[in-house]
């Protein structure tokens, strides 16, 4: 999974721990979202994306090689 979504807190200077407060998840959640070692929810990824006042299509990607390691481990 590759996020956009450290540059999009920064467009709105946005902490790491303001961003997890308004969407509920802990701070550490929001780090492993931008490693993109943690793959959101689709809620979580709609809620995130509303609050960098963008679309989830922007602000996360999924390449064929995400998709394939994902069904591995499920």
């Amino acid at each position: 999974m590759q996020t956009r979504m450290k540059e999009f807190r920064a467009r709105h200077s946005i902490t790491q721990a303001d961003l997890a407060g308004r969407v509920g998840v802990r701070r550490e959640t929001i780090v492993h979202l931008e490693k993109g070692t943690y793959t959101p929810s689709l809620r979580l990824a709609w809620q995130i994306a509303r609050e960098l006042e963008t679309t989830v299509d922007e602000l996360f990607s999924f390449d064929d090689e995400d998709a394939e390691r994902n069904e591995e481990t499920n």
